[in-house]
């Protein structure tokens, strides 16, 4: 009966390695054909050898793509570092209130942030735009919110506030209620006890925060198309610009790909070990 056991527990193990691999060919695929073309020349990069590997390999393709994607990267990392930090020190703020030191109306306050994380970007984009000018007006800096960087931020950070407030709200709630009393005890105010004692238990809800907004403003194309100039295209906008006159450059498309894909590969990467732990906390109790 156990040699009968343990071969069914054998042949299960076998089949879940299978399936796995599987999954992981599937997901490689497209990698493979982005690697394969990026180290093609331009006579060999078409749509019907897509899958064969190159005759003669060459790096033109990413050299072409990195002059021409570098001043994108250098935008994107200006766009996506700050707006990043921004959206979760607002958040762990706002979480940290709305979870330890309830008010009047709180509930009904963290209802309306989360009406935030609904409202489509195609519904504010023309208010948005209107109000960035009228920064721009009112600041005498010209350029800096509607057309640059800045104010790229500005509109990411203010849009990301009700998930990054959600996420924290969820993990902060699993902090025993007993320690911020007993820094209420010992003396401290809310500052004192958000430094001391919640904030250096917060690098899982951190580490999901810097994921989604660092991801999600890195990725983003809709708000850099609409309010920024070509000076401040982010690597997205100018990957999608990307193309030839008269024929299609796939090899430095796919080049240049995967040269915008890397920073947030590298997030996950470093961070992805505290990502499940933070966006699970919270998940049974709130």
């Amino acid at each position: 009966m156990t040699a009968v056991v343990t071969r069914r527990a054998g042949a299960t193990t076998w089949v879940r390695f299978g399936l796995l691999l599987a999954f992981v060919v599937v997901f490689l695929i497209p990698i493979y054909v982005l690697l394969a073309t990026s180290f093609k020349p331009l006579t060999e990069a078409d749509p019907g050898q897509a899958w064969n590997l190159p005759r003669t390999w060459t790096g033109e393709a990413w050299r072409v793509a990195w002059e021409k994607l570098s001043p994108g990267l250098w935008n994107s990392v200006l766009l996506a570092v700050p707006g990043a930090l921004l959206s979760c020190a607002l958040g762990s703020m706002n979480g940290y209130v709305l979870s330890k030191w309830r008010f009047p109306g709180a509930d009904v306050l963290f209802t309306l942030f989360l009406f935030g994380m609904f409202i489509p970007y195609q519904g504010v984009m023309i208010p948005l735009v209107q109000l960035l000018v009228k920064l721009n007006e009112w600041t005498g800096l010209q350029g800096v919110f509607y057309g640059g960087i800045p104010g790229l931020v500005l509109a990411h950070v203010v849009y990301g506030i009700p998930i990054c407030t959600l996420i924290f709200r969820n993990y902060y709630v699993t902090i025993p209620d007993e320690l911020v009393e007993a820094s209420r005890v010992d003396g401290a105010g809310m500052l004192r006890t958000y430094w001391s004692v919640v904030l250096p238990v917060s690098a899982p809800a951190f580490a999901v925060v810097i994921i989604w907004q660092f991801t999600s403003l890195w990725n983003d194309f809709l708000f850099a198309v609409f309010l920024t100039s070509p000076t401040s295209w982010p690597a997205t906008v100018m990957l999608n610009n990307i193309a030839g006159a008269q024929a299609t450059p796939y090899s430095q498309q796919m080049a240049a790909a995967v040269l915008a894909s890397i920073p947030t590969m590298l997030i996950y990467v470093l961070l992805g070990r505290f990502f499940m732990r933070g966006l699970m906390a919270g998940a049974l109790k709130g």
